[in-house]
C-alpha cells in the first residue's frame, strides 16, 4: 500500500512541484507483453524550507509514473519542530546535538518496521557538518533498523558545499542499520564558498533567499529539475533487478562531485563542533538558559575560524596544489564513491 505525505508549510508550488514532459516516456526496455514484478520504494525525508521536498519530488516523479512501482513516501516529523526561519539561538542551539548525533524525539511513524521495500532512499540536509537531526533520530530508531537491515540504500545530500564528514558520518548510521549504501547524490549551491557564507545563513535566519546584491542562497532552479535524471536511471535499475547487486545504480550521471580543497575545512569544523558541543551539552539541555551565554562565545570563536581557516585553506592548497595532486586525487575519489562525478550516461537521460 502506497502513502503519500506533503509537508503542510510548503506552498501551492511546492506542493505541485513542475515535472520534467520527459518524464513521461516509458523505458526503451519496457517489454510490454509480459506484466513485471512491482518493486516497492521508500523515501525517508525531512525538509525545513521546502527545498529538499522539491529536489525529492523531481526524483520520484519517474517512479510515481511507473506502473510497475509503488512508492512510499514516510515524512519525518520532530516531536518539537525546528523553526524556518531559524531564530538565532535555536539555530546555534541545535549544533551541540548534531554534532554528537543526539536524536530529537520524533512523531510516531506511518510504518510497523516489517515491511518489505527493494529500495529506500534517504535525502537529508547537513546540519553543523552532520546529518540533520531528524534524520539522525530515524536512523537510530529500533524501527529503522528492522526496515533496513540488508536494504540498499541511495542518499541524496542538499547543502551548502561542506558534505563529505557529514557522509561518513551517514555511512556509519547506515552500517550500524545492517544497509547497504549503493548510491549517493550529491546537490551544491553553485556560488562560491565565500559567497555562501553570507547567503546560506542570511536564509536561514531569515527566510529569503536573495541577499541584496549576491546570487539566490540554496540549489538552482536547473539543477533541481536535473535530478530527475537520477529517477529514470532508479527506474530503469529497479526494472533489471540492479538494485541486488553491488554496483552502483547511478554511475555516469554526475551524481557526486567532491571538493578535496573544502577537506581541511570540514575537518576543523567538525572538531571544533564536537569539542565545544560537548561543553554546550554539559551545560545543560537543548534550550537550557545557560546554554546562551556559551553559545554568544562560541558564535565570535566560528565567526573567527571562519573568516581565518577557510580563506586560509583554500589559499595555502592553492598554493601547494602541485605538491598536493596526488593526495587530492585521491581524497575526490573517495569521497565521490560509490556513484562518481562520471558524466558517460547523461545522454540517456537529459532531453
Amino acid at each position: 500500500m502506497s502513502a503519500y505525505y506533503i509537508d503542510e508549510n510548503l506552498s501551492i508550488d511546492e506542493k505541485n512541484p513542475p515535472v520534467n514532459s520527459s518524464l513521461s516516456q516509458p523505458s526503451a526496455a519496457k517489454d510490454s507483453t509480459a506484466p513485471r514484478p512491482v518493486k516497492r520504494v521508500l523515501l525517508v525525508r525531512y525538509s525545513q524550507s521546502g527545498q529538499l521536498t522539491r529536489i525529492t519530488e523531481q526524483l520520484l516523479a519517474p517512479l510515481r509514473q511507473a506502473d510497475d512501482i509503488e512508492v512510499h513516501v514516510e515524512t519525518l516529523r520532530p516531536r518539537q519542530p525546528y523553526p524556518f526561519p531559524w531564530t538565532f539561538f535555536r539555530f546555534f542551539d541545535a549544533f551541540p546535538e548534531s554534532a554528537h548525533l543526539v536524536p530529537p524525539a520524533l512523531e510516531p511513524l506511518g510504518l510497523r518496521g516489517d515491511e518489505n521495500f527493494d529500495l529506500v532512499i534517504l535525502p537529508y540536509q547537513v546540519w553543523f557538518l552532520a546529518p540533520a537531526l531528524p534524520v539522525t533520530a530515524f536512523l537510530k530508531d529500533p524501527l529503522a533498523q528492522r526496515l533496513l537491515h540488508g536494504k540498499p540504500v541511495v542518499t541524496l545530500i542538499a547543502c551548502r558545499n561542506m558534505w563529505m564528514l557529514a557522509q561518513e558520518k551517514m555511512k556509519q548510521l547506515l552500517a550500524d542499520c545492517g544497509a547497504r549504501l549503493i548510491d549517493n547524490v550529491v546537490l551544491t549551491d553553485p556560488s562560491p564558498t565565500l559567497v555562501t557564507l553570507i547567503t546560506t545563513p542570511y536564509w536561514l535566519l531569515t527566510g529569503r533567499r536573495h541577499f541584496p546584491g549576491l546570487p539566490a542562497a540554496g540549489i538552482d532552479a536547473q539543477s533541481i529539475a536535473g535530478t530527475a535524471r537520477f529517477g529514470l536511471a532508479l527506474r530503469d535499475g529497479l526494472r533489471q533487478h540492479a538494485e541486488r547487486q553491488t554496483a552502483p545504480m547511478l554511475h555516469g550521471l554526475q551524481a557526486c562531485r567532491a571538493d578535496p580543497r573544502l577537506y581541511l575545512s570540514e575537518r576543523a569544523g567538525t572538531r571544533s563542533f564536537y569539542l565545544w558541543g560537548k561543553l554546550l551539552r554539559a551545560a545543560g539541555a537543548p534550550q537550557a538558559p545557560q546554554r546562551k551565554p556559551l553559545l554568544l562565545v562560541y558564535v565570535v570563536f566560528l565567526i573567527a575560524l571562519i573568516l581565518s581557516v577557510v580563506p586560509l585553506s583554500l589559499l595555502l592548497q592553492a598554493l601547494l596544489r602541485p605538491l598536493l595532486k596526488i593526495q587530492s586525487a585521491q581524497l575526490k575519489q573517495r569521497f565521490e564513491m560509490p556513484s562518481g562525478a562520471g558524466d558517460e550516461r547523461m545522454g540517456m537521460y537529459e532531453h
